[in-house]
Formats: structure tokens, C-alpha cells, sequence
């Protein structure tokens, strides 16, 4: 690591700590050089694997935009899509793996999504396991019917 003031590449670590979640260390340093003291922050890198070959960085913001076209019109908060956003990256990040599919993470959305609205939950997963005739959506739907809950009656239905 370069020293930020002397540019002297020698340098020593002189503490380290694991950020909250694990997803980053924080390293103190001095350079044996200048004397003086600085701080970096390593973070590991999570990669998606598109179905094109391409590989690229995850973006929450694009796996929460994804999300969002699926809410359109649906009474869906920022806050809720935040959310789901961080409970994509924590369950793809538990993986362990450096790199992970776009089916993946298209796999990520789909129970979280499920939990925040049912009818967001089906305009996503026909998009993402590309629906092309009515069973597609009338076994998705069945499959809702006997994957959730529904003690409650609703005045909606």
C-alpha cells in the first residue's frame, strides 16, 4: 500500500478490524518512511456473471430498480425496496462465492419480493423465468396459493 502523503510504498499495518456485517477491514497503517499514519478499507467485491458472458460488479441499485418497475402502481415503499435491495446482497454475499449468476440473483428477489407484495412477486418472476403462456401464470399463482400464508380474510378479495 502506498503511503497517501509520501507516495513511499512501504508501509505497515498497524492495527486491522472487521467492519459490522464482514463485508469490509479497516486497516490502520504508518508508513516507515514518512512516519505518518493513515487508514484503508478493504472490501471484497461481488460480481455478476450475466447470461451474455459479460461479468460486471452487483449494484444494489439495479437489482433494487428491477424491482421497482415490478411495483409499479403497487403501494410499495422506498424504505421496503431498500430493504429487500439489502436482503438480496446479504443472501448472495453468504454464498461465499466472488461471482455469482444473473439467475441467481434474479433467484435472490423472488422470496423476499414474495414477502413484501404477491402481485409484484408475480410481474417479476414472469419477466425473470420468462413466462409465455397463461399455465406459466396460473401454476405461479396456484403455487403462491399453497406457499403462503392466508389465515387473514381480506377486504381487497
Amino acid at each position: 500500500m502506498r503511503c497517501p502523503f509520501c507516495q513511499n510504498i512501504d508501509t505497515k499495518v498497524i492495527d486491522t478490524r472487521e467492519s459490522a456485517h464482514g463485508n469490509s477491514i479497516r486497516r490502520r497503517r504508518v508508513c516507515l518512511q514518512c512516519g505518518r499514519r493513515f487508514t484503508t478499507i478493504e472490501s471484497t467485491q461481488l460480481l455478476v456473471l450475466k447470461n451474455n458472458g459479460e461479468v460486471e460488479p452487483f449494484s444494489r441499485d439495479k437489482v433494487i430498480n428491477g424491482v421497482r418497475r415490478a411495483c409499479k402502481g403497487r403501494n410499495i415503499s422506498e424504505a421496503d425496496l431498500n430493504q429487500l435491495g439489502r436482503q438480496v446482497e446479504e443472501k448472495l454475499r453468504q454464498s461465499g462465492t466472488a461471482q455469482v449468476t444473473s439467475d441467481e440473483v434474479g433467484t435472490a428477489v423472488l422470496e423476499p419480493l414474495r414477502n413484501v407484495d404477491e402481485i409484484a412477486y408475480l410481474r417479476f418472476a414472469s419477466v425473470y423465468r420468462n413466462f409465455s403462456t397463461l399455465d406459466d401464470f396460473e401454476d405461479a399463482i396456484q403455487w403462491l396459493r399453497n406457499n403462503t400464508n392466508h389465515n387473514a380474510p381480506s377486504e381487497d378479495r
